[in-house]
């Protein structure tokens, strides 16, 4: 729900997901590309290349499905900030590659607004606080040229832009359409946690105040109101934020035909769709203009909606913040905010094609948990051979969830009434696209892996990979003849090649004969992996134990000394974390053998819980971090890996909880509708949040209160403050009251 990532895509980008996968009867489900570190997108090129991004900035490039070694074709790292659920997150390839030999990118560019890179580096000091005031960064669009190596040479920057404050919501999508043209999405960059219109310090500028001022109702259009700057009054900016742009991918401006086309702002005549929260992924209906976006809602909705024709005139405007799903977000219409309340009375928001709500199954009887939710994924069905129901269907994919549905069609229409699940158990998938065969592949960015979906009965049946090791076991030093020739494919004519994993990195990199050895030098029990794959690009797997020496209890043994798992933690607080690792044969470990890790596990009210990753401290013994600000249920995880010497891994986890506070809300008279973050409700009511997080608060006024139905006009809070604020939860349970006057003839609301 916040981020693929925190919507936090929330861009949730990392996110808990049962350990194995499943597909339907007659499917098989294999590992195409393994041995990624946080894959975020991948791209196939028409000459067979697969390019595939990593969150850090790193993209890589493979000859082929078959090609077991990646090539780094560009490091985005020094620019790109990596950090919750910003990175490098869009991937295209010119449709006319390697004539064209260009590859387009979209990462979180680590610089201010007008700034150059490295900003931050990959973290957010506090101050100014990842939750509390931001790091600000912005977000960028980019053409990489091949050079005659087959690596990038250069980068041209085509769009930079996409202010955003907080750590979700980052920039998405790219793609080229039917037209030739490239488009790209990102999200609004406001926060996950209260409704943000630009209240806190407005570092982006947003009008009607300078940057440093903290804008108010009615008036204010920052934070997530960016999304709605196309309705700005005339002469104020129009932003990127929550935009789909339809761009020329050899300049980066605005084509021609777009809605836009005639204004002055270079923005707006991008912009061919707007009002989104995070459309972190779109695709193309094949045959069609039509473009369709899956867009990650905050506290109940998840929205896949639809551009009838990228090439008209039309600029859709799915409505956030002012709508979430088809109804008003109640946190951004209970502040009475300008631009929300002219749209409420003058219509024109375009209905998403479909939504789910977070506390629902999308099937029935679907395994995949309900309460955390990222739409993550968008592709349809083209030129498969998977059976008929699938002709044409839409496939959707969920971080949070960890699972992948197809909505089969009636008339030729993508129908929510034939939804089925297609693939569940994923570790966080963040990108569906189709490939060779027409099969859909899927990024998993919790495993490592890019993975296929093959129906073995149609033209091409993947073959099935069978290993062997002699010895299987022994004394270091050991030498292994490994044996892939029992392997096998159903298809007649096939020809199989082979690509080994014998060092049990994830990596088919180390020997591409039939029956190669390996020597092993270290005790150690080792998955080796074959991976062979047909003439037809098919590919199937296999793995087999190998043991050297006798390695139980060889693993380095990370202890955490700091902080105990009893600590409670309130929002802003200062955690520090020590530790340390003995290994059998290595000892006590160096500093430089120790990694921690800091994420969030967010967690509905039903218990299942989604992870997202906040940053990584590697190579000290010890450090601090500033408690972030979350939504609750939430808890903190910290997580110590130690290597040793011989590559083996250790590691130690301690859960930290918040501690809470009930935030009580009445009003005089009784019953009155107040908004507490995105949720209304009727007075007398409680809610439980975490000890110093922000709320966003508001007295919904006018208003007719029961029993008797008379108008009510809001006079104050018993605290004092504006009628729609921002608080921050006190150490201890507290009452908030608004105060309402009865609305009548000679005092009329």
């Amino acid at each position: 729900m916040v981020g693929p990532l925190v919507g936090a895509l929330a861009v949730a980008l990392v996110a808990a997901a049962p350990a194995e996968a499943a597909v339907p009867a007659g499917f098989t489900d294999t590992v195409a590309i393994g041995g990624l570190s946080s894959p975020t997108a991948t791209a196939f090129a028409p000459d067979g290349r697969v390019f595939v991004a990593e969150k850090s900035g790193l993209l890589k490039v493979f000859d082929s499905l078959a090609d077991p070694t990646a090539t780094v074709f560009a490091d985005l790292r020094p620019q790109t900030q990596d950090f919750w659920d910003r990175g490098l997150l869009g991937l295209a390839v010119d449709p006319a590659f390697p004539a064209r030999p260009y590859v387009y990118v979209s990462y979180t560019l680590d610089a201010l607004p007008g700034g150059t890179p490295p900003q931050w580096g990959d973290t957010c000091p506090t101050p100014p606080g990842a939750t509390a005031k931001g790091c600000v960064v912005t977000g960028r669009v980019s053409r990489l040229t091949m050079g005659p190596s087959g690596t990038a040479v250069s980068e041209k920057p085509l769009v930079t832009g996409w202010c955003q404050q907080f750590p979700s919501h980052s920039i998405g999508a790219l793609a080229f359409g039917p037209d030739g043209a490239l488009y790209a999405g990102g999200g609004d960059g406001a926060s996950f946690t209260f409704a943000d219109y630009g209240q806190v310090e407005n570092p982006c500028a947003d009008p009607p105040e300078p940057a440093g001022t903290n804008l108010t109702p009615p008036t204010a259009e920052g934070g997530a109101l960016r999304s709605q700057s196309p309705r700005r009054p005339a002469g104020e900016p129009v932003l990127l934020n929550g935009t789909l742009l339809r761009v020329d991918p050899d300049t980066g401006e605005g084509l021609p035909g777009n809605p836009f086309a005639g204004s002055t702002d270079a923005n707006a005549r991008r912009v061919i769709a707007y009002g989104g929260r995070n459309q972190f992924r779109f695709g193309f209906r094949p045959g069609t203009s039509e473009l369709w976006a899956g867009d990650v809602g905050w506290d109940t909705w998840e929205e896949i909606n639809r551009v009838a024709d990228v090439g008209d005139s039309v600029a859709e405007n799915f409505g956030w913040p002012c709508y979430e799903g088809n109804a008003r977000q109640a946190g951004y219409d209970g502040a009475n905010l300008d631009l929300c309340e002219s749209l409420y009375t003058s219509g024109g928001q375009t209905a998403p094609y479909y939504t789910y709500n977070h506390r629902a199954k999308v099937v029935a009887t679907d395994p995949c948990p309900t309460g955390g939710s990222s739409v993550s994924g968008i592709a349809f069905e083209s030129g498969s051979n998977y059976p008929a129901e699938y002709s044409g269907a839409l496939f959707f994919s969920d971080s949070s969830r960890g699972c992948i549905w197809a909505m089969q069609t009636v008339d030729g229409q993508p129908d929510a009434s034939r939804l089925v699940p297609f693939v569940t158990g994923v570790n966080t998938p963040v990108q569906v696209l189709t490939g060779p065969g027409g099969d859909l592949f899927y990024v998993a960015l919790g495993s490592g892996e890019v993975r296929r979906v093959s129906h073995p009965g149609g033209t091409n049946r993947p073959p099935t990979a069978v290993a062997t090791a002699s010895p299987a076991s022994g004394p270091a030093p050991l030498t292994v003849t490994f044996d892939g020739t029992g392997s096998t494919d159903p298809d007649a004519g096939d020809t199989l090649s082979y690509a080994w994993d014998l060092d049990g990195d994830g990596a088919y990199d180390d020997s591409s004969a039939s029956r190669p050895t390996w020597t092993y030098t270290a005790a150690a029990a080792v998955d080796a992996g074959l991976r062979v794959t047909d003439s037809h690009g098919a590919s199937g797997t296999r793995t087999v134990r190998v043991t050297v020496g006798n390695p139980e209890g060889l693993d380095p043994v990370p202890v955490i000394d700091s902080p105990a798992g009893t600590l409670t933690w309130s929002v802003g607080q200062t955690v520090a974390f020590s530790g340390r690792a003995v290994d059998a044969q290595d000892g006590e470990l160096p500093a430089s053998a120790l990694s921690w890790r800091l994420a969030i596990r967010h967690c509905a009210t039903n218990g299942t819980c989604h992870t997202h990753n906040v940053q990584d401290f590697p190579g000290v013994a010890a450090g601090s971090f500033v408690a972030p600000d979350h939504d609750y249920p939430s808890y903190l995880q910290l997580t110590l890996t130690a290597t040793d010497s011989s590559g083996r891994t250790g590691t130690k986890t301690v859960d930290l909880q918040p501690k809470t506070v009930s935030l009580n809300f009445v009003s005089d008279p009784s019953q009155a509708l107040l908004t507490v973050g995105g949720a209304q409700e009727r007075t007398p009511f409680s809610r439980t949040v975490i000890a110093g997080s922000t709320n966003s608060i508001s007295a919904d006024s006018p208003q007719n209160l029961p029993p008797l139905n008379l108008k009510y006009a809001f006079t104050d809070w018993s605290h004092g403050g504006a009628r729609t604020q921002n608080i921050v939860a006190p150490g201890t349970s507290t009452t908030y009251r608004a105060n309402y006057r009865l609305c009548w003839l000679l005092r009329p609301c």
